[in-house]
């Protein structure tokens, strides 16, 4: 079976360790486990509980009353992401203050990759690239050629302005 990772932290501004743990469910009637390492100032404790064994069928209860309202939920915010270092792991850190959920998620950044090789020089030349942008900035103008200006003017100042300026830009691409 694996083990669920679960993580509780302490006060980490002094001498006080982190803790986290993990529980892994063993077979029913097997002993409980428990095992603990460190590294660092990190106690990582590994609890194995036995499975119980399969209860029987219990009798069906009738219904409960209602309960009250609760409160409102307005929406989740998160407070702030910190970036760790490699290898470090993520953390989210989770606070509720009766109408908002509060986040703070801490995550680590991937290893820096190996630098690639430098690659070939380009096959295009400064002329070729000079020659193919004239052809095609002569074909471009010569294709607003067809496009036709806007000649009624409009009773609506905000339109005739507009109507203006598009006038100028069909204008200055046929140049």
């Amino acid at each position: 079976m694996q083990p669920t990772p679960s993580t509780s932290r302490l006060n980490n501004t002094g001498s006080c360790p982190t803790l986290r743990g993990a529980l892994q469910t063993l077979n029913p009637g097997d002993p409980a486990t428990v095992s603990l390492s460190v590294a660092g100032n990190t106690l990582h404790f590994l609890f194995g509980i036995p499975q119980g064994a399969q209860g029987g069928a219990g009798q069906d209860g009738g219904p409960g009353p209602v309960g009250p309202q609760g409160p409102p939920f307005a929406q989740a915010v998160v407070d702030g992401v910190t970036t760790l270092d490699p290898g470090q792991n993520a953390a989210v850190d989770v606070s509720f203050d009766g109408t908002q959920v509060h986040f703070t998620f801490s995550i680590p950044r991937g290893e820096p990759g190996a630098e690639g090789a430098t690659g070939p020089p380009g096959e295009v030349s400064l002329a070729d690239l000079n020659n193919g942008l004239e052809t095609t900035l002569a074909q471009t103008s010569a294709n607003t050629n067809a496009v036709g200006t806007l000649d009624a003017p409009f009773a609506d100042p905000d339109s005739e302005t507009l109507r203006q300026k598009m006038n100028e830009l069909v204008l200055a691409l046929r140049r």
